[in-house]
């Protein structure tokens, strides 16, 4: 009984700080309601086009701003307060989202229409995305910051799973554009929770003053900086081909097991399950190992190519437990070596670098995985994303166990709190 109270204290830490248990429970809505526009939107582009190749195109327009524009999103976010930024941010998606949500009901909504959607999602995400991951650190300071970074991936998975569940149902026996009203509503709650935060409880933060060459400032500073450049690198890789799900699970539903929306549904929310169980052991580890990002990288890729293989649905369903359970291991570790590794007045350029690699890498291998899913098979598209992970993997541990490297740690960083002697990054 002692070891469970210890490793609930452990997993459940950075709750006990107010602003960031009420901007936890108002972002775990929101995750909710976007999870139910994922699925919204992406069956949505199939049922209009029934083409591959235009849902890859569709999702990786949400992400050529981030990719052209998330090293300039960092500047300003590094230069402006996260909160304001956030409130804007929230205003501006439920507005977009209120406007798709009235052309669907309306039944006005055409192809070009989701693609000036799309891309202004993406104009919003460029600030939002480094804003929310630096936004953290402000309210747990380093202490927890571990710790939050895994419970914000817990609670985005519990709505992966609960997200998708719902919308498959709305899709199914009501329709599409009740997924988007019920996002928009969503971020009603966002805005609520982030009024009721107290800003003089939040970690003060080094603000920039306005001067030229910032952006290429964080650029140099990510190369200079041995554990994350490499880390940036690895984690772009995967990202590119591997989460391209919202591309290639639509396919692998409709194609491959001639499903609907709720067995595209039933695939995320299996992943998020599966996310949920591993985000809990995350939460509760002492340690940061550079090396397990490789094993975490390894044990993804192998599950993403046996899920491709799953000779029925349930099977599939069964595989997508795994490929969550070890998505947000290495993601959990590749995000805390970042902010971890990072000094305070780069953090905002250095998570916009992350936001790059992670979601503007879409923009390249979105139209990729949709192509290939369309003309080689919904298979090969999913399978894709597992072997170029076990590639990035395999590069990764030739330098590690070789040449050591890859993730050469310059400094042991220690975490500044009253687990400092456990709760380390260390090689």
């Amino acid at each position: 009984m002692h070891i469970l109270t210890q490793f609930g204290h452990r997993t459940f830490a950075s709750l006990k700080v107010r602003n960031y248990r009420l901007y936890f429970f108002g972002h775990i809505i929101s995750q909710g309601g976007s999870w139910m526009q994922t699925v919204a939107l992406g069956w949505l582009v199939l049922s209009l086009t029934g083409s591959g190749v235009q849902l890859g195109t569709v999702t990786a327009i949400q992400f050529v701003p981030m990719l052209f524009l998330g090293a300039w999103g960092g500047v300003i976010v590094d230069r402006f307060s996260k909160l304001r930024l956030l409130y804007w941010t929230n205003t501006s998606f439920l507005v977009l989202v209120s406007i798709i949500s009235v052309l669907v009901f309306a039944h006005a909504i055409q192809l070009w229409m989701l693609y000036l959607f799309a891309f202004a999602l993406g104009l919003v995400r460029v600030l939002d995305n480094p804003a929310r991951q630096t936004f953290v650190s402000e309210m747990v300071g380093e202490a927890h910051l571990k710790n939050a970074i895994s419970l914000n991936s817990i609670g985005n998975n519990i709505m992966r799973a609960v997200g998708p569940s719902i919308a498959g149902v709305l899709i199914v026996s009501t329709s599409i554009a009740f997924c988007f009203f019920v996002n928009a509503l969503s971020y009603v709650a966002v805005l609520f929770m982030l009024r009721k935060i107290r800003t003089n409880e939040l970690e003060s933060s080094v603000r920039l003053e306005k001067k030229s060459g910032q952006m290429m400032e964080g650029f140099r500073y990510v190369l200079e900086t041995p554990v994350i450049r490499n880390t940036l690198i690895m984690m772009a890789a995967i990202g590119t081909f591997a989460y391209e799900f919202q591309v290639s699970l639509p396919l692998f539903a409709r194609n491959t097991f001639s499903g609907d929306a709720t067995s595209y549904a039933a695939l995320l929310a299996a992943m998020g399950i599966g996310s949920v169980v591993g985000g809990l052991y995350a939460a509760g580890r002492h340690t940061i190992v550079p090396r397990q990002l490789f094993v975490f990288a390894l044990l993804f890729g192998t599950s993403i190519i046996a899920t491709s293989l799953a000779p029925s649905l349930p099977y599939a369903i069964f595989g997508m437990l795994f490929i969550g359970l070890f998505s947000i291991n290495l993601i959990s570790i590749g995000n805390t070596m970042v902010q971890l590794e990072s000094a305070a007045h780069m953090r905002g350029r250095v998570m916009a670098l992350w936001s790059v690699a992670m979601i503007g890498s879409t923009t390249i291998g979105g139209p990729i995985v949709g192509t290939v899913g369309q003309f080689m098979g919904a298979r090969w598209g999913l399978a894709l994303g597992g072997i170029a992970t076990l590639l990035a993997a395999g590069i990764a541990a030739r330098s590690v166990f070789t040449f050591k490297g890859f993730f050469v740690i310059p400094r042991l960083i220690q975490m500044r709190s009253e687990e400092a002697s456990t709760e380390n990054i260390k090689l």
